[in-house]
């Protein structure tokens, strides 16, 4: 079909009001036909509540719930919980590497905390938590708010003779998050997330005065709100049997809209749709677009979307992801089984201990007066006709099995191993009957593991996504104190409660293995510090950096020594200088008196031979002699010579 004869379709729709409410009374039948009624149950084994239609067998008296699942839930949320604030800092802002200027992320990461905790943003995220846990899928909206924030003043008056105390007040937009319960929540069936699906919309009654109130400032169109349908399909609580009948139903749909239907439906309110983006309007068929409903009729607002980003102001994450659905898996769906047998289970074993433990009787009735009370309590006196151990007679059917107590024992241990919930009291006799060390070891590395998982995903789909609409929404609300930039978010969090205390094992049994000299040792230290849950542990890491950082005296006593080393070893190179350079010499001198040696020889020859002969004595037998004496003589020294060389 051509964009023509799309449009021309959506010309033919009534209203922008009737296209919306068609999609989600379609959404709203997926979700009471494929969820409702798991999602209910679960809410009423979270807190315990009994229905009929929770019934194991039609003749079930006993209306027990086990607590199993409730601990799980507890447990596993408190663990997400404690990873994620368990250190003050459950966040962290970094910015681009060629940026030079760090203080600026330093300063919003800052204001973020500061206004985070104004808000009550962590509570809000708790919350969100808790609703993931049960019904398998955590959703909240990033709304806005205008407050007052008021602070004490002084102010001199007369000339500064006199100081008038008051307040300051100052008018901020700041975001909000709030959770949203899956009943109050619809989207597109088709989608997977958020971002990609048509639509969604938060479907939930409110009491009217807040729709009077953003009428009167002028945020939703001054129109008379009808009375709502007084069904409970969109409480809250759904185990409330009175609910409230003052309520007005509202609908918020942030997704797309065709754009004929938003024109034709500003231009009938005599308002142009304007784009905030500041470019040119584009040709597509869908716009992206806020639109807010009172009763399922009456149109209070319909803007193009506002947010600079083009984002939709809802954040939603699984407890588990279920490929190929929006839907999670939570922990009360994982224990389902197990915590329906341990139901049976107790409650048969309730309704048999009634039986055999409270006194019935079998009576003659021919033979007792009649309209007599049957009921049996103590003292009462019975009337028969004849003696009344012919007439009455006392029925018991047996004791109740003790095996239904290991029964009980092994389907709450099958319920913590299909959710992954355990605490400390629980470690030696669920995960490791034998409790050794290396057992536990092994356990609680399977359900860190486990808990990691969930974990990242509610990092990744929940807390960043909500600190970057946040940072969004103040930069284009709140210029003044967020200046536009571009940043970069991450997570930081811990492992949580049992995480961290078998790290810290870990890390002491590797400390005694080194000594205290070793480089290390203060690093372990410090790491042990880092995964305990103390008051001063902030104190203490100072402490132990002051430690290790050595003092001036230390630092002047360490390079003087340094220095006489350094001058030691030049004083030992110096000698070893100079005894090469002797050497060398030394062996200079011996190759020149080798290359000199056969004249010397000459010259002692003739002076040997010709020295102290005597006068006019011409014999030449006796110069013979003295010539043979010198050659022994000379080759003597030549030999000496050779030997000392």
């Amino acid at each position: 079909m051509s964009d023509y004869n799309l449009k021309e379709k959506f010309e033919l729709e009534e209203s922008l009001e009737s296209w919306v409410m068609e999609k989600i009374d379609s959404w709203r039948d997926h979700y009471d036909n494929n969820y409702r009624e798991k999602h209910d149950e679960y809410y009423r084994i979270w807190r315990g509540v009994w229905s009929a239609e929770d019934r194991t067998r039609a003749s079930e008296r006993s209306r027990l719930i086990s607590p199993a699942t409730q601990q799980a839930v507890e447990s596993s949320v408190s663990e997400l919980e404690e990873a994620t604030f368990g250190r003050g800092i459950w966040f962290d802002i970094t910015d681009d590497i060629s940026d030079p200027e760090k203080q600026d992320v330093e300063f919003l990461r800052n204001k973020l905390y500061e206004d985070f905790k104004k808000t009550k943003i962590r509570k809000s995220i708790a919350e969100a938590l808790l609703v993931a846990g049960v019904y398998g899928t955590g959703i909240a909206e990033v709304i806005l708010e205008d407050i007052k924030e008021m602070s004490p003043a002084t102010q001199p008056i007369m000339d500064g003779q006199l100081t008038a105390v008051g307040v300051n007040i100052k008018d901020r937009t700041v975001v909000k998050l709030r959770s949203i319960l899956p009943q109050n929540f619809l989207i597109d069936p088709a989608a997977c997330t958020v971002e990609e699906a048509l639509g969604c919309a938060i479907d939930e009654h409110v009491t009217p005065h807040l729709i009077e109130e953003l009428q009167e400032k002028g945020i939703y169109k001054k129109i008379a709100i009808r009375d709502a349908d007084t069904g409970s399909d969109l409480d809250q609580d759904i185990t409330i049997l009175s609910p409230e009948t003052n309520k007005t139903r509202r609908t918020t749909y942030y997704g797309k809209v065709p754009r004929v239907l938003l024109e034709k439906a500003n231009r009938e309110e005599g308002d142009e749709v304007v784009s905030l983006t500041g470019e040119e309007e584009p040709k597509s068929l869908y716009v992206e677009a806020i639109i807010v409903l009172a009763n399922g009729g009456d149109l209070l607002k319909a803007e193009e979307n506002p947010y600079m980003m083009q984002d939709r102001p809802i954040v939603a994450f699984p407890w588990d992801i279920v490929p190929g659905r929006f839907w999670g898996r939570g922990i009360c769906e994982k224990g389902y089984n197990s915590q329906k047998a341990l139901d049976a289970e107790l409650r048969a074993r309730q309704d048999a201990l009634a039986l055999t433990v409270h006194p019935m009787i079998g009576i003659d009735s021919t033979r007792i007066p009649r309209g007599m009370d049957m009921s049996v309590r103590p003292g009462k006196t019975i009337l028969t006709i004849g003696r009344p151990s012919e007439v009455l007679e006392p029925i018991r059917l047996g004791g109740v099995d003790q095996i239904t107590f290991a029964q009980a024992e092994s389907l709450q241990r099958m319920l913590q191993m299909a959710t992954g919930a355990i605490d400390s009291a629980g470690i030696p006799g669920s995960i490791n009957g034998e409790a050794t060390a290396a057992g536990i070891s092994m356990s609680l590395g399977a359900i860190i593991k486990r808990h990691k998982r969930t974990l990242i995903n509610f990092q990744e789909s929940f807390i960043i996504p909500f600190i970057e609409k946040a940072a969004w929404r103040y930069m284009q609300f709140d210029p003044e104190n967020y200046p536009v930039k571009d940043y970069k978010f991450s997570t930081s969090s811990s492992l949580g409660i049992i995480a961290r205390e078998y790290e810290v094992t870990q890390l002491v049994q590797l400390l005694q293995t080194m000594p205290a000299e070793s480089p290390l040792y203060p690093i372990l230290i410090q790491s042990i510090i880092d995964n305990m849950s103390l008051s001063n542990r902030e104190e203490l890491k100072d402490a132990l950096k002051q430690a290790q950082a050595p003092s001036p005296e230390a630092q002047q006593m360490q390079q003087a020594v340094q220095e006489s080393q350094m001058a030691f070893q030049k004083a030992q190179t110096d000698a070893l200088t100079g005894q090469a350079a002797e050497s060398m010499a030394r062996a200079q001198k011996y190759a020149a008196e080798i290359q000199m040696m056969p004249e010397e020889l000459q010259l002692a020859k003739l002076e040997s031979v010709t020295k102290n002969l005597p006068a006019g004595n011409k014999d030449d037998k006796d110069f013979e002699k003295r010539l043979q004496v010198a050659d022994v003589l000379l080759r003597e020294r030549e030999v000496s010579v050779k030997e000392r060389n």
